[in-house]
């Protein structure tokens, strides 16, 4: 059931390299995300896959939840592969189209890489021109989103988040990782009703 494939895709920052993912495993997932609806159909993005020792050589540009002050993947819990989601710039002049699509088609191809037995975390934070010198990338391609892949080796549990509390994560004493979301009767407004 999609809910369920929703629930487990959680941002994992730890990942057990045993799992190999080879090029044909991750462009399977990216396939599935160039499927997706795209702005006016302008299908901006283009998908650098990363596996392998080219995994490990560009981790180290790449930032995860800076909140937590504690570094993460920890040692030798990288993950086996990126998919870094770029805009060609030669190849449009509007690049506020391709922000929407990029989230559309990141959470298809970690849907797809959770039914696989894998999962995932979306990055924002990487050093864009050191991953580009890295990777030998053209200067026309911008990094949009840096999406890791891998088997998680961590537990995340989402729970229900009072009306008032905060929404910051958090690691417990066993390293479980805890995600507050909020209730749906508290996102919902009701159009006309008066409150």
């Amino acid at each position: 059931m999609l809910k369920d494939l929703v629930i487990k895709n959680r941002s994992y920052r730890s990942f057990d390299r045993s799992e190999r993912l080879t090029l044909e495993r991750v462009l399977s997932y990216i396939d599935m995300a160039r499927l997706t609806p795209s702005a006016i159909n302008l299908q901006p993005i283009k998908y650098v896959p990363v596996t392998e020792e080219l995994a490990d050589n560009i981790l180290p540009y790449t930032g995860w939840a800076r909140a937590l002050k504690m570094p993460l993947p920890p040692k030798g819990k990288g993950p086996g592969a990126f998919v870094l989601m770029c805009i060609d710039t030669k190849a449009t002049s509007n690049a506020k189209f391709a922000t929407y699509d990029v989230g559309i088609a990141a959470q298809t191809m970690l849907l797809a890489a959770v039914e696989d037995g894998l999962g995932g975390c979306m990055l924002l934070s990487y050093d864009s021109e050191k991953i580009k010198k890295e990777l030998s990338l053209a200067d026309e391609l911008e990094i949009l989103l840096c999406v890791a892949i891998g088997k998680p080796d961590e537990t995340v549990v989402l729970e229900e988040l009072e009306k008032d509390g905060g929404t910051s994560y958090y690691r417990d004493e066993n390293n479980v990782h805890h995600v507050p979301k909020r209730k749906l009767e508290d996102i919902i407004i009701n159009a006309g009703a008066s409150n």
